[in-house]
């Protein structure tokens, strides 16, 4: 499991290691990770950290350009950045340079009814202080 504190709210993560083994070893090597996440400019209704040409050593592993209300997908780079979303309504992954597809590593199972409330404080607050523990 991963704790994620972020914009005064408390939520709690499962980790897919079945589905992407490789994705979850590489953020786990990252932890504890602490950081501001902002909202999408693309993608719909979401936050994203981004990391810039931070290389992971990642491949595409269980990708997708869809993530549900929280998911967390992790992009490994190469059309764009390096980053991570936090889907908090309906997502289409995208950059400027066009759709995107994240590993989708890790999905919020406590907390979810605060993700929309998570979504506004990013949007019209800015920039939220955000955390990711393992628990």
């Amino acid at each position: 499991m991963l704790e994620i504190a972020a914009g005064g709210f408390d939520f709690r993560a499962e980790l897919h290691e079945e589905d992407a083994p490789l994705t979850v070893a590489a953020f786990r090597r990252l932890l504890p990770l602490e950081s501001r996440i902002i909202h999408v400019r693309w993608s719909g209704e979401g936050g994203w950290i981004p990391w810039g040409d931070l290389d992971l050593g990642l491949d595409p592993e269980n990708a997708t350009s869809y993530p549900s209300p929280g998911e967390l997908i992790l992009y490994p780079g190469g059309v764009s950045e390096t980053e991570l979303l936090l889907a908090y309504g309906y997502v289409a992954f995208a950059s400027k340079a066009g759709a995107l597809a994240g590993n989708h590593f890790a999905t919020i199972v406590e907390g979810r009814e605060n993700l929309r409330d998570l979504g506004r404080r990013m949007l019209w607050e800015g920039a939220q202080e955000i955390r990711f523990t393992k628990s």
